[in-house]
């Protein structure tokens, strides 16, 4: 891979705001041919006219990204203005592949398009954007990653109406993105900003999204157990604050999914979550924790550091939970802690509804995607 370049700018209109970013990455690398773009919600209406002015102005003809609740620059983060993150790089056309679209009813379609170029690719990972209005993506995600044989980072788009996601154009797709495989190296981490309040327990009795009892006891009598006086006495401090988490089978309690806690029913003892669970599965209760969620953030960090064994970061893309902005409280935090442990690099990225790394659907997560 050659040199990336990386910039991003705030401002009323679109236009200056795309001028300034092109003037803090001149000079473009040369053979420049990829290039990744983030925008905020105050510029959706502008997609169109932004992609094809940055077409025009960089020679970059494939673009991919999508809508944030907030975007990621090098040195920058901006959550409500209005704002763009643009990064371009030129890489060998043959190791990418972008999609536009992928329908887990049509595989065969899927693969008829893509199956030689993914023949020839013995390690791929792809970033992904997706739309956060279609109940069955996590099932999407899983059907792209087994399909593609792809490691899958990237997360879905702001809620809206219109097109939200960039591939090559804008589109509305289940989910779209750009595979990537031999030739490009990637290192990735994922950090949590739940942290678990007690052990695991399996759940004995559920009826769709609610659970009634874990271990053979009441989900609520559990749940006071672990959660504490405070929270027992009164059940409305669990609000936002309290969830559960379903671990990932084979891993320790670092890595889970992690699931709103919806609504408690005191009368019956039962809990209603945002995803259904079925009997014999096994969760655990996790709370936000912003003193949890840097600690974990600077783990994460430390391990990349670690896997770079002198290895030189071309660039990277970060993407961060909305719902982590409370957590790390700042504007800027969370890309500061990047750059302390690994340096200034390229980097752009967006806040978003929800976060993909590997097959899965995450929340309250952060990922980190390098190239290397």
């Amino acid at each position: 891979m050659t040199n990336f370049r990386a910039a991003a700018a705030e401002g009323d209109h679109w236009g200056l705001v795309a001028k300034a970013c092109l003037q803090q990455m001149a000079p473009l690398p040369p053979g420049a041919n990829l290039g990744f773009l983030y925008v905020t919600e105050g510029f959706v209406d502008a997609l169109s006219s932004i992609i094809v002015f940055l077409r025009e102005m960089t020679s970059v003809d494939q673009w991919v990204g999508g809508v944030g609740f907030g975007v990621f620059g090098p040195d920058s983060e901006t959550r409500e203005r209005n704002a763009l993150a643009i990064m371009v790089g030129a890489v060998d056309a043959d190791t990418i592949r972008p999609f536009a679209t992928f329908d887990p009813a049509d595989q065969d379609g899927f693969l008829a398009e893509h199956g030689a170029w993914l023949a020839n690719q013995t390690a791929i990972t792809a970033l992904v954007h997706g739309d956060p209005h279609a109940p069955s993506v996590g099932g999407v995600v899983a059907d792209l990653a087994a399909a593609g044989r792809a490691f899958l980072v990237g997360g879905l788009t702001a809620p809206g109406e219109g097109p939200r996601q960039i591939c090559g154009r804008i589109d509305d797709s289940l989910i779209s993105g750009l595979m990537m495989g031999d030739g490009i190296a990637l290192a990735t981490g994922l950090t949590q900003g739940c942290s678990p309040i007690g052990g695991r327990h399996r759940i004995t009795e559920a009826v769709d999204n609610v659970i009634m009892q874990l271990d053979g006891v009441s989900a609520l009598q559990t749940l006071k157990a672990e959660a504490g006086d405070i929270i027992s006495r009164d059940l409305r401090r669990a609000a936002g604050y309290i969830h559960v988490a379903q671990p990932i089978a084979g891993s320790d309690q670092t890595d889970y999914m992690v699931r709103g806690l919806l609504a408690i029913d005191p009368t019956h003892g039962w809990l209603a979550i945002d995803g259904a669970l079925s009997v014999g599965d096994q969760m655990l209760f996790v709370r936000r924790d912003p003193w949890e969620a840097q600690k974990d953030l600077q783990r994460m960090l430390d391990g990349l550091a670690r896997r770079l064994a002198g290895r030189t970061i071309q660039a990277g893309i970060y993407i961060s939970c909305v719902a982590r902005n409370h957590l790390f409280g700042e504007e800027g935090l969370e890309g500061e802690m990047i750059r302390e442990t690994l340096g200034d690099f390229p980097m752009v990225g967006f806040s978003a509804s929800g976060e993909i790394c590997y097959d899965r659907l995450y929340s309250f997560t952060g990922i980190l995607a390098l190239f290397l």
